[in-house]
């Protein structure tokens, strides 16, 4: 069972969010188990307050280390890894979601407002960004990271293997997909898919996968091409 505990002040926003399809199945069926630290039980004032004007001044309001760090403290264990939602951190993508889908306990900080204090960053062991684009908080990342994460975990679908032959296995998207009926709109599904001869159509899922990705994404194609050289 994959433990995950997420450290924010809106924590109905990560539980409703995950609460449906394949990571609710997963929660129902204990192969995940969320749980949530609000950091304003550690604050100090009788208003619960996290966050406040930055020292040297500037826009828009800090997030206190205090509440935070006391927050990780209340929930880590040798074997947690914390990860902080940051602009600054590494781009997430799918090696890493397989990374970090090997790990028993995950503790996400979620940060919010302008950011969190910098003494915050040096008490997590990554930080992890979605992308150059800003978010009103690290709830919505954390919501995409676990959902990738907890997709990989054994038994979170129902046949197994569904989650090794996808896009980005190998630095390729996935070949073009086909399902009822055989003809729409005067489209036709490629023949060679109704055929039933298996390797005729592993051939042709490889050769429209690497159009694909030639095409739409050729920084993977890129790196694609690079592996087969080396191989």
């Amino acid at each position: 069972m994959l433990k995950a505990d997420v450290i924010t002040i809106f924590p109905k926003m990560i539980d409703d969010c995950l609460s449906e399809s394949i990571v609710g199945r997963a929660r129902k069926n204990k192969i995940l188990k969320i749980g949530f630290v609000n950091p304003r039980q550690f604050a100090k004032d009788v208003h619960k307050t996290i966050d406040d004007r930055p020292y040297g001044g500037g826009l828009g309001m800090t997030m206190m280390a205090e509440p935070l760090i006391k927050s990780i403290k209340k929930v880590k264990t040798k074997s947690s890894l914390v990860i902080l939602t940051s602009p600054r951190g590494q781009i997430f993508n799918q090696k890493l979601a397989k990374k970090l889908a090997k790990k028993k306990h995950l503790i996400f900080v979620c940060g919010h407002y302008e950011g969190v204090d910098e003494r915050v960053h040096e008490a997590v062991d990554m930080e992890i960004s979605l992308g150059d684009f800003i978010l009103t908080g690290g709830e919505l990342a954390t919501c995409v990271m676990l959902d990738a994460i907890v997709r990989l975990q054994k038994g979170a679908f129902k046949k197994s293997g569904v989650a090794e032959n996808e896009s980005f296995e190998n630095n390729l998207l996935e070949a073009p997909q086909y399902t009822r009926p055989e003809i729409f709109d005067g489209k036709k599904v490629p023949s060679v898919l109704l055929s039933g001869n298996h390797k005729k159509i592993e051939e042709w899922k490889v050769e429209q996968s690497e159009k694909l990705t030639k095409k739409f994404r050729p920084d993977l194609y890129k790196k694609y091409k690079e592996n087969l050289s080396k191989k």
